[in-house]
């Protein structure tokens, strides 16, 4: 990838839509300007399957697998998920209000959602991400950052970071320096650089 993706009326370039019906108007006031980083995967520890998609599209089959029980009825979204072989999803125009956040704060404000874009990584605590997750999302967030100029490098955040003591993704491996680095480098120079 050389150069930044667009984004047209809230949906990335590049992305396979897969719509969730899991979302709403942000508050008149709440334009997006902070970047939330996910991990997750269905069931815990699998990756590749249909199941996330599922999950956000409200058709997770609850007989597939004892976990899948436990989430019965969750009615969750996220803007975008990178799986771990980078393909990128997108469940959730920007300019809507996806539920990945939950019961959060950051910098005195509450109820992260309201501001917030979600990127779910396909992974979880115990294991690093791929260099393929890590080459799209450099870019990806780049490109959210141009369109949303309020959201800098350093208005990006963990799941853990808004949540913290009742989530911890993206978890230990993930390599903050590496996706604030890339970001810094494709806002530099707009093309051609790495995560």
């Amino acid at each position: 990838m050389n150069t930044l993706p667009d984004i047209h009326d809230g949906l990335m370039e590049g992305a396979r839509q897969c719509p969730s019906p899991n979302h709403d108007a942000r508050p008149a006031d709440c334009a997006p300007s902070l970047l939330v980083i996910h991990g997750i995967s269905l069931p815990p520890g699998q990756f590749g399957g249909p199941w996330v998609d599922a999950l956000f599209r409200n058709q997770l089959p609850s007989g597939e697998h004892p976990f899948f029980r436990q989430i019965a009825g969750l009615r969750v979204s996220s803007h975008l998920l990178i799986r771990r072989d980078g393909e990128l999803v997108q469940y959730v125009p920007f300019q809507r209000r996806a539920w990945h956040a939950g019961v959060s704060h950051h910098q005195g404000r509450r109820a992260c959602n309201d501001i917030a874009i979600g990127i779910e990584l396909e992974g979880t605590d115990e294991l690093p991400y791929t260099d393929a997750q890590y080459r799209r999302l450099g870019p990806v967030a780049a490109a959210i950052s141009r369109h949303y100029p309020d959201i800098s490098a350093e208005r990006v955040v963990g799941h853990c970071h808004i949540a913290p003591g009742r989530k911890s993704d993206p978890g230990p491996h993930f390599q903050w320096f590496r996706l604030r680095q890339a970001m810094r480098n494709w806002s530099a120079s707009g093309s051609g650089a790495g995560a």
